[in-house]
């Protein structure tokens, strides 16, 4: 993917859709300040080009019963092409994992993980995890509380941003 140049409305474009996902194309043209058609061009435009990527709902874990969340760092036994690809592949089946990271330093992966209680959490480990995904070693930390959690990029700091 090319980096897209960013112009001031573009910034005021995408900060408005990441709060408010589901405004009107004419009232997303009113709070940037352009009409309605040229608003439209520029939202297709940033579809196309990949910096938008989708829309989605924002759910409350606890409010739909995934109680419990950790962070997994996790340590490859080897790092060659087939075991990495091999974990890739596993982490992208497992529907507890709501984001997996490659790390430098001393862990190779960092998962964000979802589930019900500790004991669903102690399945996902033990079937699925360590068994047979080429992990030699996981560290596990489980979130107390979410002190912040931004939902949107910072956009003051790109080119075009304020």
């Amino acid at each position: 993917m090319t980096t897209s140049r960013l112009d001031s409305t573009d910034v005021r474009i995408l900060e408005v859709l990441q709060r408010e996902g589901r405004i009107t194309n004419a009232e997303l043209a009113e709070r940037v300040s352009i009409s309605a058609s040229p608003c439209l061009r520029r939202l297709q435009r940033l579809e196309s080009e990949g910096v938008i990527t989708g829309y989605r709902a924002q759910l409350d874990p606890r409010a739909i019963g995934l109680g419990l969340q950790a962070i997994v760092r996790v340590q490859l036994e080897k790092h060659g092409t087939a075991i990495i690809e091999r974990f890739v592949a596993r982490v992208n089946t497992w529907d507890e994992v709501v984001a997996c990271y490659a790390l430098t330093g001393d862990m190779d992966y960092l998962l964000h993980v979802c589930v019900t209680d500790l004991e669903h959490f102690s399945r996902f480990l033990l079937d699925k995890l360590l068994n047979d995904a080429g992990v030699a070693d996981a560290n596990s930390s489980f979130v107390l509380r979410t002190v912040k959690e931004a939902r949107a990029l910072p956009l003051g700091q790109v080119e075009g941003g304020r």
